[in-house]
């Protein structure tokens, strides 16, 4: 990690952005193993169409994809409330959006519902990466305590 002494931003190398896209694919991972089964229990035990399931099972996995993404792949000490409203204003984009492509594709096009969840989620996938790295956490990259401890033992 480079020490930053100037007031420009840090910005990461080409090494450390390959581990934090990797980083990120990992928890996006997880956080779509928490989507697919919520949708996978909503669509089981209830009546309810595709967007219901959907909106549920993706609330979950975006809390749960920001809280490790924050702390462990791009390291920000950056205002919580702060960052989750920039992230609540990306999902303000990609949530109506994808909840209308995903409904008329299941409902109008006849689409199976999990290969409109597995492309929608690998959009999300790298839309939200970009927003993340380029918006949310641009100017507080590696400024938490865990990037601190490291810089420090690098030294």
């Amino acid at each position: 990690m480079k020490e930053n002494i100037s007031k420009e931003p840090y910005k990461p190398d080409g090494k450390e952005t390959r581990v934090q896209i990797i980083k990120f694919a990992l928890f996006s991972a997880s956080a779509g193993i928490i989507e697919t089964i919520t949708f996978t229990v909503l669509d089981m035990i209830t009546p309810w169409k595709y967007w219901p399931c959907y909106l549920i099972a993706l609330v979950l996995s975006v809390l749960w994809n920001f809280t490790l993404n924050r702390e462990f792949t791009f390291k920000s000490a950056n205002n919580v409330t702060k960052a989750m409203f920039q992230v609540f204003l990306f999902y303000v984009v990609f949530t109506p959006l994808s909840t209308w492509w995903g409904n008329a594709l299941t409902e109008r096009a006849d689409w199976n519902s999990y290969a409109v969840l597995f492309l929608t989620m690998a959009t999300n996938l790298i839309s939200e990466f970009l927003y993340d790295r380029f918006v949310v956490y641009r100017d507080s990259m590696n400024t938490n305590s865990r990037a601190r401890k490291q810089q420090e033992r690098s030294n």
